[in-house]
């Protein structure tokens, strides 16, 4: 039975919150703590590493959870409530950090109510996930499914990787109040995709399957594994210039006044600017990616955006450090339209593969499909803070808690390098295992199915 637009667009509606963590943890977090609470870069990194290495841990966990749940709102809806209440409540705590703490202290607190938000956000991401895979069997209409999504993601990227810092300025209590505002937003949004989805199709009945025996079934599905793994890849890139964005536009992007979003830059704050215009990018990205997949395949269509991607940050790393925003406003506009391809083709191709071992052997288990795709994203977003901050303590980065300091040439090289090159090559060495190793291992795995 085919969805309806109210049940499509409602679905992608939970995504608004999901990003706003997804934001705050891979752009906020490492910058909040070595430019607000003293914390020094490699420490920083380390704490990052190790609250989403936790949040690794949890998935596979809440995912055979959750297939084996039943209840009269069946086996998601659940977990997704209480998630996003204790999700925001993680967030807020993250950033109301009390004043007058020596740094330890400080990231003692940070550790604690991040790896709070973090067991929420899984109780809600990983059942999420799963849902596509029993709401609709249908491959294009999971593409239009991904487009609502990722729009609404990108309305949540937006909310705070452009509202949050703006909002907040350039102080650690202008954070608190600022995630103190968007965090009822994080809780009605998933809370308004249970209502809109209430009546689609659900597979309600609890898996009798054991642990081992599902891991195996997800395991056996080799084209799967490979596809968490490349997408692991492409994750540790995008979250490496994440996790060094805002310090980019702290030291490495300056404003002249010679722009026409030079008085928007004064009033909001370079980073919101520029980062409203990556979400934008992103936004009038989606259905042309939709299109691209219907048009040239899902693979091929994901290589052309990451071919793309590649050429964008190449320009980048060439304009940097930029002395306006008129040219950077508009590479970011590309990059947001290039990372549409990272954001919406991968999460349309892997519920295709949930398919193939359900049709083989009979057994709904897209929450243990879920937690395993999150999990490749999950290690790459926890190793992305940890090897930025080890490359910027290599360079000798100065910590601060009054905001930007002076740097030297090495450590902004550094900085520059880890945003461009870096990601490139990852990217890089993700289109060739596509081309090389996915396809043909897809081709035998439908060819067997």
């Amino acid at each position: 039975m085919a969805l309806s637009l109210g049940q499509k667009v409602g679905w992608g509606l939970a995504d608004t919150g999901i990003n706003v963590f997804v934001v705050i943890k891979q752009l906020l977090v490492f910058t909040f703590l070595t430019a607000f609470l003293g914390v020094p870069p490699g420490v920083a990194g380390w704490v990052t590493f190790a609250v989403l290495a936790f949040d690794v841990v949890t998935d596979p966990l809440v995912g055979f959870l959750s297939d084996r749940t039943n209840s009269r709102w069946g086996r998601r809806a659940p977990w997704i409530f209480v998630g996003a209440v204790i999700l925001a409540v993680g967030i807020v705590g993250m950033f109301a950090v009390p004043e007058g703490m020596i740094w330890q202290s400080n990231m003692t607190w940070v550790i604690g109510f991040f790896g709070l938000a973090t067991i929420g956000f899984t109780f809600v991401a990983v059942p999420y996930g799963a849902m596509a895979g029993e709401m609709s069997q249908d491959p294009r209409e999971r593409s239009t499914m991904m487009a609502f999504r990722m729009t609404f993601a990108s309305i949540g990227l937006l909310l705070a990787g452009a509202l949050v810092p703006a909002l907040a300025g350039d102080t650690r209590q202008g954070y608190a109040n600022a995630v103190l505002l968007v965090a009822p937003f994080v809780v009605l949004a998933i809370w308004a995709m249970l209502f809109f989805t209430r009546n689609a199709p659900k597979l309600t009945a609890p898996s009798s399957q054991s642990f081992a025996q599902i891991l195996g079934l997800v395991v056996g599905n080799r084209a799967f594994i490979i596809l968490v793994a490349l997408y692991g890849l492409l994750t540790l890139g995008v979250a490496m210039i994440a996790a060094g964005l805002q310090l980019a536009a702290l030291y490495l992007i300056t404003d002249t006044g010679d722009s026409m979003l030079s008085g928007l830059a004064g009033a909001l704050g370079i980073f919101s600017v520029l980062f409203a215009m990556f979400i934008i990018g992103s936004v009038l990205s989606q259905f042309c990616w939709v299109k691209a997949s219907a048009w040239l395949g899902k693979t091929w269509a994901l290589v052309v955006g990451m071919v793309l991607y590649i050429l964008v940050l190449l320009l980048v790393g060439q304009v940097l450090p930029a002395t306006g925003i008129g040219t950077m406003a508009l590479l970011f506009l590309a990059t947001g339209f290039t990372n549409g391809a990272y954001q919406q083709i991968p999460w349309a191709m892997y519920p295709d593969l949930m398919d193939v071992t359900r049709n083989a052997t009979g057994q709904a288990i897209e929450g243990a499909f879920s937690a395993v795709w999150l999990f490749g994203q999950k290690v790459a977003n926890a190793i992305a803070p940890l090897i930025l901050g080890l490359v910027l303590s290599r360079a000798d980065w100065k910590p601060s808690t009054q905001g930007k300091v002076d740097q030297s040439a090495e450590a902004l090289q550094a900085l520059e390098t880890a945003l461009t090159l870096w990601p490139a090559a990852l990217f890089a060495l993700s289109i060739i295992g596509l081309i090389a190793v996915y396809r043909p291992a897809t081709k035998r795995l439908v060819a067997h199915g």
